[in-house]
Parts: C-alpha cells; structure tokens; sequence
C-alpha cells in the first residue's frame, strides 16, 4: 500500500500516521484545511511518511508554513506556557483530592478565538502538555491529539457572558460539593479571605453533566459570582488566570471543610461585622472582583444568622444568595422596601406603648 487517504478525518493526529505507517503507506492524503497536529508531524517525520493535502495544497511536512492559523497559535510559546500551566494546576487539583478519576476539566482563553482545554478521560493528575486540546469559541476542536473534555460548552458559555474570565475550573472538591448536594451555599462574614476572593456563592440547579441546560443555568450567574455550586455535580470557577481560578476551589473547599469543623464545636459561629465587611468590600473592589454587595449598602452586607448557630444559607432561587440592594437582583426586596417595612412595624409598637412610651 503506497497510499492511504484520510480525507473523511477533521484532525490528524500521531495514531493516525503511525497506522499508516505500519500499513506500509509511504503517504496519506488529507484534505485542505485540516488540522494536523504536531505529534502527526513527528511521527511522519519518523516514519518517513508524506502527508499531502488534495486540492493543490503544499505537502503538510514540517516547517511552519505548513501550520494552519490555530497550529500556529496551537503550537506558539503563549500556548505552550499555558499548557504548562494546565498541566500543573490539574496536577495541584489531583493532589488536593479535588477530582477523581478523570473528573474536572481546565480551559484557558488563548486569544478571542481560541482556548486551550483539557482531553476528556484523562485523570489531571497523569496530564501532560501534548495532552492539551485547542478549540474555537464554537468548540470546534482544531488542534490536538486527544478530543476535548465534554463539558466544554460550559465554560464556553462563561467566557460569552463574562469578559473577565480568561479561565475556567470545573472539579469536585469534597466539602464544597457537599454544599452542593444538600443544596445549601455558605454564609458570609466569617472569614476576611473567603469573602474577598469567593464572597457570595451561588447555587446552579442540577442539570445533566455537559449539556446546554448546564450552560443556560450558569450564564445568569457568572456577572456577580467567580464561584458557582453546581447541584449534586461539584464546582465551576472563572478568574483572569488558570491559576487564580485554581486558588478559589482551594478557598472555598477549604472555607467549606472549616465550616463544617466549627460546627462540631457546639457553639455559634462568630461573624465579622458590617463596618468591617465594608472594608473587606473596599479591598475586593481595588482587586476588581466580582460580589452584588460591592455596590450594595453596609448594613446589608451579611446574611443573619440565626439562633442554631446553621453553617448553611438558603440561596434564592435567581441565585443572588440573599442579596438586599436597591434595584437589586430579581425577587430580592429592596432597600425601600425593607425601610418600609422597619417604619410600620415601628409605628405599629409606639401606637402600643401609648403616649411617653409606657403602654
């Protein structure tokens, strides 16, 4: 066999050209246009073996004027640092018992059109760069050896809804994904780090693993929150880097499983108060994240807790967890309303007590 012709295929990949090698193939065709990744160039390169393209298109052998657009940006040197990084932050998840199996899955945005994404059924904690998949902000995979994660419409989506996020993480850290399951959020003003990089977290209701209706029931969210429960499934995060939205799953499991502890000890958690959650607010406005209280008013920062000392809080449905403010988020009473309601009960107790007050 002289030739075999692999014109059906979108992308080439490295197990594609060592079978045609081991047919005895001295070339394969490919189409115009279509993706060859660097592991099938190495191994033609091997192997001895031609890729042509049909359509007059130069032969596809080494050298960069053979690359496409995305093998360009696939196999640059931004590329190439993030995938590193990747890599290394599945490596961290995997440590940390934060996914399991091949559990999770990281993307990055490479440029407007293009991310950089983990393969799906491989465990983060075996990752390497050559591992890494690139897709369009269709997803559309358009470079790499294994196919991408199945869940990938999902940080798609985010990256549509949020300018801010570069990059997001999806995994199954155990206290948070508890929260998760019961359906509960933590509250707030208890600890300064959670609530400047986690603040409010919001709770999506469950829908199956990788489909749009996971999508549809984050893009909501993603404006006011970095960190969203996913119901009975784990967490997603967004942050400008794939390390920083490493570090909010550390925070929040982490604000979660001290939670928890607490709550072992038999007495009422203690909360930071308002003033002092103000200047929390100030120091997470400089660092320009995310939280609907930042514009909110301080004496509706935290949430009250209540007498049994509960180390959960009900979201609302909208997902706002709680949020007071004027022209807040739907469902959520406002401020004015909330005085109103002060003023009757008010007038309601003194019309009680009588004139001076003594009833």
């Amino acid at each position: 066999m002289d030739s075999v012709n692999l014109e059906a295929k979108n992308v080439i990949t490295g197990r594609d050209v060592e079978e045609a090698a081991r047919s005895g193939a001295k070339k394969v065709t490919v189409r115009s246009g279509v993706v060859i990744t660097t592991a099938a160039r190495d191994a033609a390169a091997a192997a001895g073996l031609e890729i042509a393209r049909t359509g007059g298109g130069q032969p596809a052998q080494g050298g960069a004027g053979g690359f496409t657009g995305a093998e360009r940006v696939f196999n640059s040197s931004a590329a190439r640092a993030i995938k590193e990084e990747i890599v290394a932050v599945g490596r961290k998840l995997w440590l940390r018992n934060y996914v399991d199996g091949n559990g999770g899955n990281i993307s990055c945005r490479l440029s407007d059109e293009y991310i950089l994404c983990t393969p799906t059924l491989v465990s983060k904690g075996d990752l390497t760069p050559d591992d890494i998949c690139l897709v369009d902000m269709n997803g559309n995979q358009m470079a790499g050896k294994r196919r991408s994660t199945s869940e990938l419409k999902l940080h798609i989506e985010i990256f549509k809804a949020q300018p801010k996020a570069r990059a997001c993480v999806h995994a199954h850290p155990p206290y948070a994904t508890a929260y998760s399951i019961v359906g509960k959020v933590p509250p707030l003003c208890v600890i300064p780090e959670a609530e400047i990089f986690i603040g409010m977290v919001a709770l999506a209701s469950y829908e199956t693993p990788g489909t749009r209706e996971v999508a549809e029931k984050i893009i909501p969210l993603v404006a006011d929150h970095n960190t969203i429960l996913l119901a009975n499934h784990g967490i997603i995060t967004w942050a400008d880097s794939v390390t920083h939205a490493e570090w909010f799953v550390e925070v929040v499991d982490n604000y979660c499983r001290t939670l928890t502890i607490a709550k072992q000890l038999g007495a009422p958690i203690t909360r930071i108060s308002t003033s002092q959650s103000a200047e929390l607010m100030e120091i997470k406005r400089k660092l320009d994240l995310p939280d609907p209280r930042i514009s909110g008013r301080e004496a509706m920062l935290c949430d009250v807790p209540d007498a049994s000392a509960s180390i959960t809080v009900t979201p609302r449905a909208d997902g706002c967890g709680g949020c007071q403010r004027e022209g807040g988020c739907t469902g959520c009473p406002t401020v004015s309303e909330i005085e109103s309601v002060v003023r009757e009960i008010t007038d309601r107790v003194m019309k009680a007590l009588g004139p001076g007050g003594k009833g």
